[in-house]
């Protein structure tokens, strides 16, 4: 009989501690779901908090830069075209004149346009040089050589100016105006015109070949003498 109810009381026991498991596995089992709903709550709470995607791309504004070219010249329209115009020039020493404060109506008048860059442009003018001072003491004119370089090269300017030892007036046309009054708008250098006494266009030539500054002085001598 003791027997028996040693087995009948394991066997309650045995049921218990099952049952015990049973329900700790349960309680284990529901702890982890609702902590992996609160984590998905959580987590979709601050999707919902963070701001709405923008479609709009923010691009930085474009510095300056020194290669990029920026015109300083007047409209075509406000420009006068009839010589001596009224262009800015600039010498080498920073000086500002007026196109119509430097060219001479009552005699003729060189205008030889070059850029410190052309190589043509260098050869024509080392070809004057040498004759030059031949040609002054012969005949009553102006030459005036002006330089259409950008702004940039202004020092090279300056230094060609400097270096070079050149007799005539030399100027920067440093707003590019000249352009808009000569005949092609300069398109192609070296350029040289004569313009006579009555402020007309008598001679024209664009490029350099060895001998033209001997044509462009006949050109001139001949206008003297009228």
């Amino acid at each position: 009989m003791l027997k028996s109810t040693l087995y009948f009381v394991g066997f309650l026991f045995l049921c218990s501690c099952t049952g015990t498991n049973a329900n700790v596995d349960k309680s284990v089992s529901t702890v982890d779901k609702s902590t992996k709903v609160q984590a998905k709550q959580v987590k979709q709470s601050q999707r919902d908090s963070l701001p709405a995607a923008s479609n709009k791309v923010n691009y930085k504004p474009r510095t300056n830069n020194s290669n990029y070219i920026v015109s300083t010249s007047r409209p075509k329209t406000e420009i006068k075209k009839e010589f001596p115009y009224d262009i800015d020039l600039r010498t080498a020493g920073e000086k500002v004149q007026k196109s119509s404060e430097i060219f001479d109506k009552n005699k003729p008048t060189v205008l030889l346009f070059w850029l410190t860059t052309c190589y043509p442009c260098k050869i024509e003018m080392k070809a004057i040089k040498q004759k030059y001072a031949q040609w002054k003491s012969e005949t009553d004119f102006n030459l005036v050589a002006i330089s259409t370089d950008f702004e940039k090269n202004y020092g090279k300017f300056q230094e060609m100016v400097a270096n070079q030892g050149w007799e005539w007036d030399t100027y920067h046309d440093f707003n590019r105006e000249f352009r808009y009054v000569m005949p092609g708008e300069l398109n192609g250098l070296p350029q040289t015109f004569v313009i006579d006494k009555n402020g007309e266009i008598a001679y024209h030539k664009r490029k350099y070949y060895t001998g033209d500054e001997d044509k462009l002085y006949a050109k001139v001598k001949e206008l003297a003498a009228k």
